[in-house]
């Protein structure tokens, strides 16, 4: 595999793991590759939010969506935009985020699960024909249950449905994630709530959850049964929940590009721990050059790069988020909904180039769900998007003209 230890604007970064966890790498045949995107700026990540440089180079950083993000405008724009950029990415997460206690989306999951307990303690089902009565009745334990923060505004339908308002804002992006769920047969699935909940491999010590606990998890997650009429929100099994880390970021930094632009910003750069999203380039002249982690190498060595302009390039792979059992199997965050447990499809990474961040968002984990043939056989059907796979024997696959954007060096 060609290694490249170019000087790039922007470069992939390897997270370091445990003394167990690299002995497992080495020892292993289930050998799992980190891919992570990470914008490496000469002034560098700074803690909390700032935003430095001159007047025709800012740069602001910050934390959010449990992640450092970093902004740079490279032509036109001001400090106030910056800081308003700033603003909208707290705003974003206290629409999107499942795990900002408070936030809209975990507002929905909350009630939703409250719900269904409600339900199952009645032995009722939803389906029935609920009278004025047992609406009440419901209405009556949800309130009680429920979290006092929670604002959401619902109703019980005569079919026992739980019918919950949100913002325009989650209606899109629920919208747009559901359209993924459909493209990829439910291989993505922003129902696996369940399954992501219990799953927390962001503990200080990650366990392996009970079979049966997964099981039962599996059983409450399926795109198909989440109805979205207009503004009005439903599941037609109670319980169920929404998980839309696989496309947020991306809808994230769509929106703050359209902002940027509104503002007559013509160059910039917006990466949101791992997203990249380039509008125009760096110069006139110039694009931005983006290099691909060469696996469990030094943050330097890169096994591609690339040159955009006006492009997102989203990687999904195995990285920090895992935990590995005691008979040395790596469990990692990329799950099946079918199973519950890891995929496991001989991908190492996917790499996606798009005009939408959203959209590389949603097909790097659609397509690592897919597999390599039928991933590459789905970007192929696309226009204007590109992918490169990396199988475990460290080989590098591309969709057509993907090879377009490789540096000469790489070609």
């Amino acid at each position: 595999m060609r290694k490249c230890k170019k000087d790039m604007e922007f470069c992939h970064r390897v997270v370091d793991t445990n003394k167990q966890a690299k002995k497992f790498l080495l020892t292993s045949k289930r050998s799992w590759c980190v891919l992570l995107l990470v914008l490496c700026f000469n002034a560098g990540f700074l803690s909390g939010c700032a935003v430095t440089g001159a007047e025709k180079n800012l740069t602001t950083t910050g934390f959010a969506f449990d992640t450092t993000y970093t902004i740079t405008l490279y032509e036109g724009g001001n400090k106030e935009i910056l800081d308003s950029c700033i603003q909208k990415c707290g705003e974003y997460e206290r629409v999107f985020s499942r795990t900002l206690e408070g936030s809209e989306l975990y507002q929905v999951n909350e009630i939703e699960k409250v719900y269904g307990d409600v339900l199952k303690s009645l032995g009722q089902e939803i389906g029935n024909d609920f009278s004025k009565k047992e609406i009440e009745i419901l209405t009556e334990k949800i309130n009680r249950k429920k979290s006092e923060k929670n604002t959401l505004t619902y109703q019980i339908e005569k079919d026992g449905r739980m019918e919950i308002m949100v913002s325009d804002m989650l209606r899109d992006i629920i919208k747009k994630g559901l359209a993924y769920c459909r493209a990829s047969d439910g291989s993505f699935d922003i129902t696996i709530e369940p399954l992501t909940s219990i799953w927390n491999f962001k503990a200080e010590e990650p366990v392996i959850p009970d079979q049966k606990i997964v099981e039962e998890a599996v059983s409450l997650v399926d795109y198909r049964k989440v109805s979205l009429e207009g503004n009005l929100l439903s599941f037609l099994q109670p319980g169920m929940g929404l998980d839309l880390g696989g496309i947020a970021k991306g809808f994230i930094a769509d929106n703050l590009k359209s902002y940027l632009m509104e503002n007559e910003v013509s160059g910039a750069s917006i990466n949101l721990g791992g997203n990249v999203l380039c509008l125009g380039g760096k110069s006139e002249t110039d694009g931005f050059r983006i290099g691909i982690q060469q696996p469990f190498a030094d943050r330097n060595e890169t096994v591609a790069a690339v040159e955009v302009r006006d492009l997102s390039v989203v990687s999904s792979g195995i990285y920090e988020r895992y935990v590995v059992s005691e008979d040395g199997v790596m469990y990692h965050h990329i799950l099946d909904p079918d199973t519950g447990y890891s995929y496991d499809n001989n991908l190492l990474g996917v790499t996606i180039l798009s005009e939408k961040s959203v959209d590389g968002d949603g097909l790097s984990t659609a397509c690592f769900s897919m597999g390599k043939e039928k991933g590459l056989q789905y970007i192929n059907s696309l226009e204007g998007v590109y992918a490169l796979f990396i199988t475990k024997d460290e080989k590098l696959w591309y969709s057509d003209g993907m090879k377009d954007f490789l540096l000469d060096s790489q070609k």
